[in-house]
Formats: C-alpha cells, structure tokens, sequence
C-alpha cells in the first residue's frame, strides 16, 4: 500500500528540491529498510518531514523531528537577529525569566505617545502584572535574593556560570526550608562563595563581606551550615586560582605569572603551602617572581590586591625562598 503522494524521482532532479538523499544526511540509520518491498534506497522530504522508498512510494516514517534552526531569515535585518523563540530561560529571574514584562515608558510600537485613557490603563496592568509575577511570601523572598545575588556578582565581577549555579544553591536552599531564622543577604552571600569555589574562581570572605550587607563571621557560619545541610563538599582552594587575578589587576606579565605557578608548584611538593592561608603563599609567590621577572612591586602594592598585610607576605616569601633556594635580586 503505497501513500497518496506524488512518488519522489529517484534520481532527485531540480523538480523536487525537498528531497535530499540518504548519503547526504544522517537522520536515520543506514540499515532502515522499507518494510513493503525491502529496499534500502529511502529519501527525506523535508516539506512533509516524511521518509520515503524511493522504489515503491511507501511512507517509511512520517514522525521526523526537525533539527534546523528555529529562525527564518526574509530581510537583512531578520538576517542579523536570528532568533524568534525570545530570551533563554534563567535561574537569575525568580520566574526564570519565563513570564512577560510591561514596558515602564508608555509609548507605542513605533515610538509615539499614547492617550491618557491609555495610559491609565497601562498603568493598571503594570500593577496587576507585578502583583501576579510574585504572589506569594516564597516568590517574594526569591526575588529579592536574586536581585541581591545579582547585585553582588555584578559588584565582584563573576561570570554568568557562578550567577546561574549561585541561584541554583539559593533556591535548593529554600526548598530545604534552610533559610527560616538566617538573614537573606548572608544565604545569598554564602552561596555566591561556594559557587566561587566550584567554578574555580575564588573570592575570599572578605571581599564578599565588602559587597554583601552581612559580616565575615556570618557568611562563613551560614556557609558552614548550607554545605553541611546539602551535602556538597569542596575542595580546599589552592593559591594557584589567585595567582591569574593578583597578576592582572598589579598589571604584570604572563611570564611573572609563569614563574609564581612554578614556585607554587614546588612549593605544593615540598608541604610549605599546608595550613597557610592561601591568598597570603599566591602573594608571596607573585611578589618572589615579580622580583626574578625584573617586574618589581612593593609588599604594599601586593598586600593590597591580595587584602593581606605585609607582615604575612614579609613572613612567606622569605619561607618560600629559603626552602625552595631561591636567589632574590636585592
């Protein structure tokens, strides 16, 4: 039983531009056969989304899910903006960015004034619309932590993969009811910290106490107790995340950021870096390269991007460089 449409020219001339054969595409495995006559020369008509033989006409399978992109492009402007699906969904937004928005300036599509009957109309929708995006105390505490957490992040500087995986913590966190008797800004502060640490891009303590509205001692306790509650453990950081950052913001070379990674690295062999505080060995380190490297900058200027006091940096570099062996240029 063959299907009502026109049967495909098995040599795919320009008269049916749909059909593209099988060894030009993948969309289906190279054994499938037609279960009518058994023949294994198929074709793909994109129009009807259909596999057809080529040899009896038979329907194979008209079930193809359509992998092309999710754009069309009729002008040169549609050309450049190549998407009609909108925004992508986002843990940022407390309604993941899924509901719509009323524009606050009250003019119309192309840009024009609107009448005061409209207006007072718009206005009312702005208002209905903001009282149905958040309903509930949930959603309520959920937006303002995400609208912290965005503040914070974007005061720190973090890229967009700690903003998504630090909302995701926010929000595991107040399904676990783990937030009733703790302050939002420290919830939202001490998630952005173990972000941090899971992607690798460490801030410490003290400068998320500077941007958040709680102190030090708070967010390292709910830190403590968050982590302990959702099961996830992190690894000790390691001075060799900081080293990147001080590097760039004292405006030294990669060979100086080289050379602190191999010292460092030695240093890890040796057991010097144990118990130590991490940004305080990364100092040390960067200000003993800067030194070898012919870079020079002051303990006070290193201190100060690395927030440690140049007691601490006086104290490692001169550890460092007594069991490494290291010769510093006077």
């Amino acid at each position: 039983m063959t299907d009502s449409h026109d049967q495909p020219n098995s040599k795919g001339d320009e008269g049916s531009p749909s059909i593209i054969k099988r060894e030009s595409i993948g969309e289906y495995e190279e054994d499938t056969k037609c279960i009518e006559c058994g023949s294994n020369k198929l074709s793909v008509d994109h129009e009807r989304a259909e596999l057809i033989c080529e040899k009896c006409g038979l329907v194979v399978n008209d079930e193809f899910i359509d992998t092309g992109p999710e754009w069309r492009a009729f002008d040169s402007s549609e050309r450049e903006n190549k998407s009609r699906v909108g925004a992508p969904m986002t843990f940022t937004i407390h309604d993941k960015g899924l509901s719509t928005m009323i524009d606050w300036r009250n003019r119309d599509f192309q840009g024009g004034s609107i009448s005061s009957s409209k207006r007072a109309k718009l206005y009312r929708m702005r208002k209905w619309q903001k009282r149905v995006r958040v309903s509930n105390a949930m959603e309520r505490n959920l937006a303002f932590a995400l609208s912290e957490l965005d503040r914070m992040c974007s005061q720190l500087k973090l890229p967009q993969s700690v903003r998504e995986d630090s909302a995701v913590l926010y929000r595991q966190a107040i399904k676990e009811n783990l937030i009733r008797g703790r302050s939002i800004e420290g919830v939202a502060a001490s998630v952005i910290y173990a972000s941090c640490r899971q992607r690798d891009v460490p801030r410490t303590l003290d400068e998320i106490a500077e941007v958040a509205r709680v102190s030090r001692k708070e967010i390292g306790r709910t830190f403590r107790f968050i982590s302990r509650e959702l099961g996830f453990k992190l690894l000790p950081i390691s001075p060799k995340d900081y080293i990147p950052r001080f590097c760039s913001e004292l405006e030294l070379s990669e060979s100086v950021e080289k050379v602190a990674h191999e010292v460092i690295n030695e240093a890890i062999e040796k057991g010097l870096v144990s118990g130590r505080g991490p940004t305080g060995v990364a100092a040390s380190a960067i200000y003993i390269s800067a030194l070898k490297c012919g870079e020079k900058r002051t303990q006070r200027e290193v201190a100060e991007i690395a927030s440690v006091t140049e007691v601490t940096i006086r104290n490692r570099y001169k550890e460092l460089a007594k069991e490494l062996n290291i010769d510093l240029p006077l």
